[in-house]
């Protein structure tokens, strides 16, 4: 480390951020924006690559943020003091350690401990090798040899490509001719390139889905407050799966006995893992859960936070998120609970009409003033050259609102929704009123 990146880090050490950078473009990205703004901690936010909404508030730079040597030259030219990573990709390219040998402090688990979303098959080893409760899984390298197992099967499983396949890589089929189809086309005809070259196939879980954000610093952890997520197109959760048209914080039907277990049973255990396999994981992680008859068990892992989940997330903290960022990125010791304000959050999802199939960009969106209490996050925005945003993606606003309880910041950000418009506005009228996902 050089002279220059010395005093970077000597800095970072004081809790001295003139700067802040948030690198991606998606409605969490513009709440992780948002909370910088907010927080006494923070001077300066920057981001990297930004949307519509993000240029309204904050100076933002075109990177190519799956290239973590970018992402460092933005950083350095741009005299930045702290980083937070939201998507996957460049956490996975090794963004943070890019970041931190320069003496950048970064919010995010570095290369290696990012295999835990890169990976399906390392998440799924790491899971067997501490007993974490989980579907039992194969895995494969070759088609010929999924085939055979598929084939001795005498149920339909569950098939995961074990890379990257933003969202998409995941396939319940109903028949064993279905699945064998599945692995042809992810193995063979590879329709995820490089990230199908390796599956999973999983026995079928059938439950409830749940998920728990946590905050890892190294050997500490603290619990973010549970939510529900809507994924479904449709009302009455019909339709396509989706990114999340919808969720709420806290969620209605977690009871404490429920929380406890899944803190002692999986997440306790998987932080004592990343200890004894020395994974010095300092970032979000996310836990896919399933509520199966035989209790909680782990569908996935994802090591950033969650899109919508974020943006009712944050607002439910009592205390700063940016603070709490800056504990785990040094790996100093965070509470287990944060504490939480006493009301509840909600956001309702703008989308396209047509998603998550095809649907136009392009629409100019008009927002007027909202209710107190209620603020709009842009996720697929971009600003055009006359300085209008508009849409430029299946998931374009999510409107959110706090409130006394959940029924009230659920009224309250539907009313933000009659405040904004563009020609393709969809969105579902039922948050809050269906069981949706956790």
């Amino acid at each position: 480390m050089d002279v220059r990146s010395e005093i970077i880090y000597m800095l970072k050490m004081a809790n001295i951020f003139k700067k802040v950078l948030i690198i991606g473009s998606g409605g969490r990205e513009h709440a992780l924006v948002k909370a910088c703004l907010k927080s006494p901690l923070v001077e300066t936010v920057i981001a990297a690559p930004g949307n519509g909404g993000m240029k309204k508030e904050v100076e933002c730079f075109d990177a190519k943020i799956e290239e973590p040597q970018e992402i460092v030259k933005l950083a350095i030219e741009q005299s930045v003091d702290f980083a937070i990573i939201g998507p996957e990709i460049p956490l996975c390219e090794g963004a943070v350690d890019a970041l931190e040998a320069v003496g950048i402090l970064t919010y995010g688990p570095n290369k290696s401990a990012a295999r835990f979303e890169g990976s399906k098959i390392f998440t799924k080893e790491f899971l067997k090798k501490y007993k974490i409760p989980s579907a039992a899984f194969e895995k494969f390298s070759d088609s010929t040899s999924a085939i055979d197992y598929l084939r001795s099967l005498d149920h339909p499983p569950v098939i995961k490509a074990s890379g990257l396949a933003a969202g998409k890589g995941v396939f319940i089929p109903e028949s064993i001719q279905e699945a064998i189809e599945v692995v042809r086309s992810v193995m063979d005809e590879k329709i995820f390139g490089d990230s199908g070259s390796e599956i999973v196939i999983e026995e079928f879980m059938d439950g409830e889905e749940t998920s728990f954000h946590i905050m890892v610093s190294g050997e500490y952890f603290a619990m973010l407050p549970t939510s529900r997520d809507h994924k479904r197109a449709g009302n009455g959760d019909t339709g396509l799966n989706t990114g999340g048209m919808g969720a709420y914080s806290p969620a209605r039907d977690i009871p404490k006995s429920l929380f406890n277990r899944i803190v002692e049973e999986i997440v306790r255990p998987t932080i004592q893992g990343f200890i004894r396999d020395h994974i010095n994981y300092r970032g979000t992680l996310y836990i896919g859960l399933m509520l199966t008859t035989e209790g909680p068990k782990v569908v996935e892992f994802n090591v950033r936070f969650g899109d919508p989940e974020t943006q009712v997330l944050l607002p439910m903290l009592a205390q700063d998120p940016v603070d709490l960022m800056i504990k785990c990125a040094k790996g100093q010791k965070v509470p287990e609970i944060i504490p939480q304000k006493s009301g509840a959050s909600a956001i309702v999802v703008l989308a396209a009409s047509g998603y998550p199939n095809t649907y136009p960009k392009g629409d100019i969106i008009s927002e007027n003033k909202t209710p107190d209490g209620v603020e709009i996050i842009h996720a697929g925005t971009l600003m055009n050259k006359e300085g209008q945003v508009i849409t430029n993606g299946g998931r374009v606003l999510g409107v959110t609102a706090y409130g006394e309880n959940i029924d009230q910041a659920i009224k309250k950000a539907y009313q933000g929704v009659d405040a904004v418009d563009y020609a393709s506005k969809y969105y579902r009228t039922d948050i809050g009123q269906v069981r949706g996902t956790f």
